[in-house]
């Protein structure tokens, strides 16, 4: 009893501000447990990292005596810069900047989490750096080209081109962003098929997707089963984009595989000497 009430006393959440390579800075909050590796979440569109996945998956890393970092992209939350549509491949960068300053202060990032647009955004990172080997894309939609109509109207591409731009509102009709032709084309031009084959086969990759979502498709998630080489899929039955009724399994089923991919790895053994991460899973 005294040692589990230790463990709950250690831990402590605290605000970090990491510069990315634009110079904005980006704002995030660590779970600190006083553990070495860390794993990272990102949000999703037009989100924040105090969203419901984001908190969730984090409470439950920092239960298991596992660091965590949740942080906002640039133009997103509490982090500085100008919100813009597409933006796959900067916020990869972003999240490059993260991964690099948590190894400046003696980190091992064991796994990068992303939901929805998140999910895209750590399986880019994944097929460009090869630096992280444990990948959890939650909800991630495949086909890119697919999924604009719901927010920006059927005739969207007309709009666009007699007007260069489209002005997208809320419900209640107060503005939110605006989609240009060059964003428009960053998100069309961002090739999710060529990413998952560029992803090593030493990066273990899971997929998790609810069966009920009607932002992304469940069919998405079987087209990232097809090009991943090391990949994992799971369905959450009944599940919808954001798990509302679902978070419990959503999280057991991302520990369980992060627990998997740390027995993989060689050192597990030296690694669990060291430290309490992963321990009550293992």
């Amino acid at each position: 009893m005294r040692i589990v009430m230790f463990m709950i006393l250690a831990v402590q959440q605290r605000r970090v501000v990491i510069e990315n390579n634009h110079g904005e800075k980006l704002s995030g909050i660590l779970h600190e447990t006083g553990s070495k590796q860390l794993v990272i979440v990102c949000h999703g569109f037009q989100s924040s990292k105090e969203r419901i996945p984001m908190v969730n998956l984090a409470a439950a890393l920092e239960k298991e005596g596992i660091s965590a970092f949740r942080f906002d992209f640039a133009g997103n939350g509490e982090s500085e810069g100008l919100f813009h549509y597409g933006n796959y491949r900067r916020e990869a960068e972003d999240l490059r900047a993260v991964v690099q300053y948590f190894r400046g202060e003696n980190r091992v990032i064991s796994a990068v989490i992303g939901h929805s647009k998140g999910g895209n955004v750590v399986l880019l990172y994944a097929s460009k750096y090869n630096d992280v080997h444990t990948v959890v894309n939650i909800s991630g939609r495949f086909n890119l080209e697919k999924g604009m109509e719901g927010r920006l109207g059927k005739d969207f591409l007309l709009r666009l081109q007699q007007h260069g731009y489209i002005d997208v509102f809320n419900r209640k009709g107060k503005f939110e962003y605006r989609v240009t032709e060059e964003s428009l084309k960053d998100r069309l031009t961002t090739d999710t098929r060529a990413a998952c084959l560029l992803i090593q086969q030493e990066c273990r990759v899971l997929t998790v997707h609810g069966s009920m979502d009607k932002i992304v498709p469940v069919e998405d998630a079987l087209e990232f089963a097809k090009f991943i080489p090391n990949h994992k899929l799971h369905i959450i039955k009944g599940a919808d984009h954001e798990y509302t009724s679902h978070q419990g399994e959503l999280t057991s089923v991302v520990l369980d595989f992060l627990s998997e991919s740390c027995n993989a790895e060689k050192d597990m053994p030296k690694l669990l000497l060291k430290d309490h991460s992963f321990r009550s899973r293992l």
